[in-house]
Formats: C-alpha cells, structure tokens, sequence
C-alpha cells in the first residue's frame, strides 16, 4: 500500500493528531485547553508541541492575561495542509480498502 508512505510520521502520532484536528476546528487554543481536553500532563503536551512547531505544523505564542502567564496555540498554514495531506491519505486507503471487499 503505498498510501502508507503517504502518511507524516509527525501528524501520525496520535496526541499530535488530536492537537493539529484540534486547532484545525478551534482555530486556536490555550495550553490549559489542550492539555485538559486531551489529558495529558504538561510536560507530554509541551514535548508534543515542540515536535510540531519544530516541523513548522504550529505557532506557539507566549504572554500574559494579567500576572498569569498565558500560552496560545494556533496550527500554521504549513501544519493545516500537513493536516489535509494526512486526511487526504487516510481517505485514499480507505477507498482502496472498500474497492477491495467489493
């Protein structure tokens, strides 16, 4: 199967996956958000963030909302196509797939 190859290692990871479907539907989202909605620790999410804007897939804007600091998470233009591409693959399996058991 050759769609196998088609699929980024990088947005396969299942909790990068989740975060980049996630900004893909809100746009943007805090890091609080990310880490409550997925259940993971800080330290998992922020190493799974970094993999991302390492790649270019995701902007990570650091600031304050008051005295409190405050971390924005949004998907690049790079990490929505990455995201695409991903989902565009998947399709072509399952396509390939269902073509097969007719």
């Amino acid at each position: 199967m050759d769609e196998l190859a088609d699929l980024d290692e990088v947005v396969h990871q299942k909790t990068r996956l989740s975060v980049l479907t996630m900004l893909a539907e809100t746009g943007a989202a805090s890091f609080t958000f990310l880490r409550d909605t997925l259940g993971l620790s800080d330290g998992n999410l922020s190493r799974h963030l970094r993999v991302l804007e390492e790649h270019g897939l995701v902007r990570i804007n650091k600031g304050y909302q008051g005295r409190k600091p405050h971390t924005t998470v949004s998907a690049t233009k790079k990490g929505r196509a990455a995201l695409a591409d991903y989902l565009m693959a998947l399709e072509e399996m399952i396509e390939r797939v269902r073509g097969a058991s007719s």
